[in-house]
């Protein structure tokens, strides 16, 4: 089943290019079917490029999905058109008398900034806080990761002295928990912080369990045990080039980064870079919309009510 998203959204033309199968409005309201609505906060600057890398990975289900976008504030950005934002973003303001199915917060370049700091903080307190009560199952992505621990298990920031770039080998922990379905043994995943997740650190101060880890990038993947909140410490969205354009940034900046671990071929940043972890990223979205949303979530979004949610699978 496709996903829903406006006609002129940019990311439409490219998924559909790529033989994404991409609904129209007109055609998904002919269908007489209820789709999983999902909410993105998307936190990053280049916010086509972001939503693109999402909207590709929530495509690859039987089901159907309607995607909407919400941004953390009006403030204009240098990334992203303001027409772009004015057309396809919606305010908190206009979703928070909604329940919604899904919710994903992606990750933003805050890696060394105190959450104290950051901007908008008291606006993502409100939409994690907002989303206990109207949303059933929220994904984390990377720094929103780090922000969800702190405000659902008050852990501190915990900063690594030098970023974590590249792409990582993982194992998993537990092959019957459902967000694992089909998973191999051991999986490649991007990774792109400054954030340090220890499985230690995780088991001794919350009660998560811990899915996906790697000796070298620590935990990747951990989720409640009702499945109604999901951390990715990483980036399986990410495309190809994304660690390389990061990387480029950087040198540009004079930031004398490392390069990327297991990404380019012989470890040269002149060798174009592989994509080595598209299936995972695939799977890994597949099964959140699947048992963490679609399997747990009320038909009716109207009844929505934490009665609803079990830890059984």
């Amino acid at each position: 089943m496709p996903i829903k998203i406006p006609d002129k959204l940019p990311a439409t033309d490219i998924l559909r290019g790529e033989n994404i199968f991409v609904m129209s409005e007109a055609r998904a309201s002919s269908q007489e079917i209820r789709p999983l609505k999902v909410l993105l906060l998307n936190l990053m600057p280049k916010k086509i490029e972001t939503e693109t890398q999402f909207l590709r990975l929530l495509s690859n289900s039987p089901l159907q999905v309607d995607v909407e976008l919400l941004r953390i504030d009006n403030r204009p950005t240098r990334n992203t058109p303001t027409e772009h934002l004015d057309t396809f973003y919606r305010q908190f303001e206009m979703v928070k008398d909604r329940n919604f199915d899904g919710l994903i917060v992606t990750g933003a370049p805050l890696g060394l900034v105190q959450f104290e700091d950051v901007l908008y903080w008291e606006e993502i307190q409100t939409i994690m806080n907002w989303a206990k009560e109207h949303v059933t199952s929220t994904l984390f992505v990377c720094w929103a990761a780090q922000a969800g621990l702190k405000l659902l298990y008050d852990l501190p920031k915990r900063t690594r002295k030098e970023k974590l770039s590249g792409v990582y080998w993982h194992r998993i922990h537990d092959c019957h928990n459902p967000i694992l379905r089909g998973f191999d043994d051991s999986f490649l995943a991007p990774h792109s912080r400054y954030a340090d997740f220890s499985p230690e650190y995780l088991a001794e101060h919350t009660d998560l369990d811990v899915l996906a880890t790697s000796e070298q990038a620590g935990v990747y993947l951990a989720a409640t045990k009702d499945k109604r909140n999901v951390f990715v410490t990483g980036h399986p969205e990410y495309d190809v080039d994304t660690l390389h354009n990061e990387y480029v940034r950087d040198v540009g900046e004079g930031m004398e980064p490392n390069v990327p671990v297991n990404y380019y071929p012989d470890n040269n940043p002149g060798n174009p870079p592989i994509a080595s972890w598209r299936s995972h990223g695939h799977l890994l979205f597949s099964n959140w919309l699947n048992y963490c949303v679609y399997q747990q979530t009320p038909y009716d979004l109207e009844h929505f009510s934490e009665a609803n949610f079990t830890k059984d699978e």
